[in-house]
């Protein structure tokens, strides 16, 4: 693998053990006069308040006023800024309802409309009445088409206050994913008046999730093998939760958890509500429901699976290539904040070296880092301090950081779900974004059969590409939504 040796790298500012690395030239000013421009300043803006959840429960005091009968509330509200990119119909293509027509309470309404959610999406105008009935669900929707919105509002507007014991479990596959999840519901849920959110992963200290869980904890948002352990220690009491979210369910009921998800459930009261969600649903998900499910109401809102707007190329390369096409690719693209991804650890971490050699700013992430490193990645990337990230699929999961407009596949995957997961980093909620695949003489039968499986094209990269495809700037300003 000559195209990433690492003799002599350039490594400056923090530790290469922690997944930071400094290239020797600062990254470039985008058009906004920040890294990145405006979508980067935006959504560094946007997630500046959060912090690191690991695995203790945070709650966040409103600074508002208590509304009393009659007041014009909205007025009160702390709205950020609009964000005036254009969207495809992926998440415009909805029925005109609003977050009001769910008789929702009024501070679950606040928190909703303060994280600068106007509308519902599809998958959220479909999921909430019926989550709010009670009812099981099963539903495919795109990644970034808000699912963590449609599983998180009828969940907290479920939340009894008055009752002190768990009363809702989101389990997620990957510690990254938890802490996202986790840090949405506690700012959701901030006028609500004191919803005790817990998150809870591998890889951090037992002892403080047991001295937690001592006090009050209304909703655990969990990694399959900590909320085990918990259950199984008796120190997580589930005899009383109502609401069980599986998010990625694909993935939580692969062989890698299936076992530990039905041992999960052993635990769990008889009568409950049970929603999967995920973009994709194989067999196991079916012989799940089946088991689990009490007549769940199905939504699939996949005519489609790719998302509208991510345009896909590819570049046909030798493996020696691959790093100067890479280079070339960073000189020519005007990228907000990228996701390149490899097919290994090792790899992940030679390639970060090596674009730190070449002058640019980059961030590593992989599972076998220690998991104080990967968050300080995870936290600091999402707040558009680097605007690299090299990773491994570790990252491919419902992350949703607003600002990757571009996502590089330096090593093709082998499996279209992979590939689906991976450029569904890019064109977030509706948002452009460009897919990038350096492809191989081994990966060319790979890509075509990854083409054919999921109904899509991935084109012969350009000379040029045309910034109106994947740059929120170089469109239209007149508000209209494209309908790709």
């Amino acid at each position: 693998m000559s195209t990433v040796r690492t003799e002599n790298p350039v490594i400056l500012g923090l530790s290469n053990q922690n997944g930071q690395l400094r290239g020797s030239v600062k990254p470039a000013v985008g058009p906004g006069g920040g890294v990145g421009g405006p979508a980067l300043q935006q959504a560094s803006q946007a997630k500046s308040s959060s912090t690191i959840n690991n695995g203790s429960s945070q709650t966040m005091a409103t600074s508002n006023a208590a509304i009393k009968p009659g007041d014009d509330w909205k007025k009160n509200l702390k709205l950020p800024p609009k964000d005036m990119r254009m969207r495809t119909s992926d998440v415009t293509a909805t029925k005109g309802n609003e977050f009001e027509d769910y008789c929702l309470k009024r501070e679950l309404l606040m928190g909703i409309f303060e994280m600068g959610w106007e509308k519902p999406s599809p998958i959220q105008e479909e999921s909430i009445p019926i989550a709010l009935s009670g009812r099981d669900i099963l539903a495919r929707a795109k990644n970034g088409t808000g699912k963590s919105g449609a599983y998180l509002i009828p969940l907290l507007e479920r939340i009894d206050l008055k009752k002190d014991y768990i009363q809702a479990l989101v389990i997620v596959p990957t510690r990254e994913l938890a802490l996202q999840v986790s840090q949405i519901c506690i700012q959701v849920s901030k006028h609500m008046g004191g919803v005790k959110v817990m998150a809870t992963t591998g890889g951090t200290n037992l002892r403080d999730d047991i001295m937690r869980l001592d006090e009050t904890v209304h909703v655990i948002i969990a990694t399959p093998g900590r909320i085990l352990d918990l259950i199984k220690k008796g120190v997580a009491k589930v005899n009383h939760i109502q609401m069980i979210v599986l998010d990625e369910a694909d993935k939580l009921l692969s062989q890698d958890f299936v076992q530990m998800m039905e041992e999960t459930l052993s635990t769990m009261p008889k009568y409950r509500q049970i929603l999967l969600y995920s973009a994709t649903f194989p067999l196991s998900v079916q012989k799940f429901m089946n088991a689990h499910l009490q007549k769940p109401y199905e939504i699939n809102l996949m005519e489609e699976l790719t998302l509208k707007g991510v345009t896909q190329y590819y570049a046909y390369v030798t493996e020696r290539q691959k790093v100067h096409c890479l280079n070339t690719l960073f000189s020519r693209l005007q990228i907000n904040q990228s996701i390149i991804f490899c097919n290994s650890s090792q790899r992940v971490e030679l390639l970060a070296k090596k674009i730190s050699q070449l002058g640019y700013s980059c961030f590593y992430i992989h599972a076998k880092m220690r998991q104080e490193h990967r968050n300080r990645v995870f936290h600091d990337f999402r707040n558009g301090l680097c605007r690299n990230l090299v990773s491994t699929d570790l990252f491919t999961r419902g992350i949703d950081i607003q600002a990757v407009n571009v996502v590089i596949n330096f090593d093709f995957p082998r499996l279209a779900e992979t590939y689906l997961h991976r450029i569904g980093r890019s064109g977030r909620f509706g948002h452009l974004g460009l897919a990038i695949n350096l492809i191989t003489y081994d990966d060319r039968f790979n890509l075509k059969g990854i083409e054919e499986q999921l109904g899509t094209e991935i084109k012969p990269i350009p000379g040029s590409i045309d910034k109106s495809l994947y740059v929120a700037e170089y469109h239209s300003e007149s508000g209209e939504e494209a309908k790709l």
